[in-house]
């Protein structure tokens, strides 16, 4: 038995509805009951002491044991999850017939870390915020209320002199929508920045590639955790908030806002399973569906209908739903519509937006350049829900529609993610793609497409197990490609040695029927783009996977005179 992770959790999660302390700890699958029971013990003692008696309390099991949380104060979340260590210690002491550790002591220790800690005036001010109706967000340096254009935002030191003076009428909160899912994520938050960009607001959005507010580029990296958040919507330029929430971001603190407009989730599929307790795709079904938790009765929860797991979900939520599906006779949306509710379907090749018995067709395939004139079904779904949580935020229909017609998936507009490129006659399409889920979306695109011969370069993080990368392999299997560059990650080794991970693809490759010729294997991310440079004639498709070098792989492109362009 032992702590596997310990920390805060800043906002709704998983496990409880708001802020809290969770321990993430590993137990045998036999002590496991025991194990709970003993922690809630020593913990409603601890809690009983600290004068924290109605604090909610919840576990979860997993693979490898247990999730165990309760809800805090958010100031003092750093001593709170002293206390539930302290109640593990005591768990662990019982349930191996050891001495108890010495709870006088422990209760000291934890009285004066919560003495430390604690500031009645972060409280009370989150009070005066909730009274208000304006959201606070706060961290170790800086606090602020409102959101964009109504936020006050100040450095944690200067708080004795600014909250005298915080001018509480000017303070408002702006429009927010959380994105999240397994894949599409990244395309759909900037598919909507550019519909609010279209109705002539400025959008805040946050990604796992930058931060932008409206065509300023304001950070680059991975923001799609409560920092970028806290960024982006800090900024008084910004109308709208968009913000990309990852899977790592809600199971390690939660989500970055209490409360949103809108929250919208693609899909779901297996990806970064084993992780912080999430070991099936049901699991991480749930987790995706926090984001719900900040939706009011008078806000949207945006469903992929098509998603079996987020439909069996969506059907249980108590805030209003609107559903998108490629699917016009769905049954379910079909039902929802004759309530009354809303939906955004793909009919026939029209991009439709309902509520009621009220249609609006809003586009057609062939003029929506980011789903290749249908073949990217996978966009033709990012699409749909874009327009939704379009809708969900009051955007106008025409602003929408002006976006889905003019947006582009090309290294300005939508860097990384479907790009195509033209090589002396070869096409050249680069995408994030690294999981089997996205990687079969991008496969079928490529079979859809007409092409003299297909190829793709392709690796996978080390910390996927055995099965995972095998799945991979066939994912990218069913486009039959002619030719298959396997690439070493240099930078996501993870624990695996060189070579390990890129023999599992092509042994799985041979065993799907890769004949003699078709399958290399290459020491990085560019000499397996170079090789496939080198292959390509005139009339051929290759999808090149790329995760560490999209810069680099630019350049070269450059150099050789390659033009962006449509397929």
């Amino acid at each position: 038995m032992r702590i596997l992770d310990s920390r805060r959790l800043t906002g709704p999660n998983l496990l409880l509805e708001g802020p809290g302390a969770i321990l993430d700890v590993e137990v045998d699958a036999a002590d496991r009951i025991r194990a709970e029971v003993a922690w809630r013990g020593a913990l409603s003692e601890f809690l009983r002491d600290l004068g924290w008696e109605s604090a909610h309390v919840a576990a979860r099991a997993n693979a490898l044991g247990l999730n165990l949380a309760f809800a805090a104060p958010f100031d003092v979340l750093y001593a709170a999850t002293e206390v539930s260590e302290a109640a593990w210690a005591e768990a662990v002491a019982a349930l191996q017939g050891e001495p108890a550790p010495d709870r006088g002591a422990a209760l000291a220790a934890l009285r004066e870390s919560l003495d430390r800690e604690r500031k009645p005036w972060l409280l009370a001010l989150a009070a005066e915020a909730g009274r208000r109706g304006v959201t606070l967000l706060a961290d170790d340096r800086r606090m602020s209320v409102g959101l964009g254009t109504g936020s006050v935002a100040w450095p944690v030191e200067e708080t004795e002199r600014v909250l005298p003076r915080l001018t509480w009428s000017s303070i408002h909160d702006v429009p927010t929508v959380l994105v999240t899912g397994t894949n599409g994520k990244t395309t759909t938050v900037r598919l909507l920045g550019a519909m609010i960009a279209a109705a002539g607001r400025v959008a805040g959005v946050t990604s796992t590639d930058a931060v932008t507010v409206g065509s300023e580029l304001v950070a680059e990296g991975d923001y799609s955790g409560p920092n970028g958040a806290r960024t982006v919507l800090r900024d008084r330029r910004v109308e709208i908030g968009v913000l990309e929430v990852a899977r790592g971001g809600i199971l390690r603190r939660g989500l970055p806002l209490p409360r949103v407009t809108a929250a919208l989730v693609t899909n779901v599929a297996n990806d970064h399973l084993g992780e912080f307790g999430i070991d099936d795709v049901p699991s991480l079904a749930d987790a995706k569906m926090v984001v719900a938790k900040a939706v009011g009765a008078e806000g949207r929860v945006v469903l992929n209908a098509d998603d079996p797991l987020l439909l069996e979900r969506g059907t249980r939520l108590s805030a209003p739903v609107t559903w998108f599906t490629l699917d016009a006779k769905s049954p379910t949306v079909v039902a929802h519509l004759a309530r009354g509710g809303e939906a955004a379907f793909l009919d026939g090749d029209a991009l439709v937006w309902a509520r009621g018995s009220e249609r609006r067709i809003l586009a057609r395939l062939a003029d929506v350049p980011v789903t290749f004139g249908g073949a990217a079904r996978h966009n033709v779904a990012n699409a749909l829900g874009a327009i939704a949580a379009g809708a969900a935020i009051a955007l106008p229909a025409e602003a929408i529609a002006t976006a889905l017609t003019t947006f582009v998936s090309d290294p300005a507009q939508n860097p990384g993610r479907a790009n195509v490129w033209s090589v002396g006659g070869a096409k050249f399409i680069l995408d994030f793609a690294h999981n089997p889920h996205g990687i079969g979306a991008l496969a079928r695109m490529m079979a859809a497409l007409p092409a003299e011969r297909r190829a793709i370069v392709m690796g996978q993080a080390g910390d996927r197990d055995d099965v995972a990368i095998r799945e991979l392999a066939g994912s990218a299997w069913t486009m039959r490609p002619d030719r298959v560059f396997i690439k070493e990650l240099e930078e996501y080794l993870r624990g695996r040695e060189r070579g390990v991970v890129p023999a599992i693809l092509d042994q799985e490759f041979r065993a799907l029927g890769a004949g003699e010729g078709v399958v290399s294997r290459h020491e990085n991310e560019l000499d397996g783009v170079r090789a496939a440079l080198a292959w390509a004639r005139p009339g051929d498709l290759i999808l090149l996977t790329i995760h560490e070098h999209r810069r680099e792989v630019t350049e070269i492109l450059d150099g050789l005179g390659a033009k962006s362009a449509l397929v």
